[in-house]
């Protein structure tokens, strides 16, 4: 079951904790759009500045959710809530 919720995940090439974040959102039935920071670095300066996050992943779910790092269980959260 996917679900109508579309999160953006703003990953780097060496990002341990991508690949998890990733393929638990996807397993979750969340849909994902994946944003490379190596190529889109004009996304850095948000991320950073902005948000206030100085690594990846981060996950956007909109402008007041959002976080940095493998989160299972905001991830569980989110699919509670889109369920």
């Amino acid at each position: 079951m996917t679900s109508d919720l579309v999160v953006t995940v703003y990953t780097t090439p060496r990002c341990v904790q991508c690949r998890p974040t990733l393929r638990a959102l996807t397993a979750a039935g969340i849909q994902v759009v994946e944003v490379d920071l190596g190529e889109h670095p004009d996304a850095i300066d948000w991320i950073t500045d902005d948000l206030g996050y100085s690594h990846s992943p981060v996950v956007v779910v909109d402008d007041h959710q959002h976080w940095s790092g493998f989160r299972p269980d905001l991830i569980s959260q989110l699919s509670e809530r889109s369920a």
